[in-house]
């Protein structure tokens, strides 16, 4: 490898290792890390089990008020149905009219 340039360096004592998505986190409790650097870009070579943990919906306090104002209910019955509907304005709205 040091022939074509390579250098292979192994990252010990990698106690956690978190990529972050918009739809949540992959965590990798146990892993092993390879730094591998070739025409001066180095890239990370990851091993192990991840597990998923999905992010948690974050609704804004603008659509909880416009709900609420929509449909005569308190804003906290507003947050719950717009978490219930996974931020949809529309449909919570709905769930919240029929219910009258």
């Amino acid at each position: 490898m040091k022939q074509l340039g390579m250098k292979v360096e192994q990252i010990e004592d990698v106690s956690q290792i978190v990529i972050f998505t918009p739809k949540g986190q992959y965590i990798f409790d146990t892993a092993e890390v390879s730094a591998m650097t070739m025409q001066g870009v180095t890239t990370y070579q990851v091993i192990g089990d991840p597990r998923f943990e999905p992010a948690e919906l974050e609704i804004p306090a603008d659509d909880v008020r416009l709900v609420a104002d929509q449909t005569g209910v308190t804003e906290e019955a507003a947050k719950k149905v717009l978490t219930e509907t996974k931020g949809d304005i529309a449909d919570a709205i709905m769930r919240l009219s029929l219910h009258d």
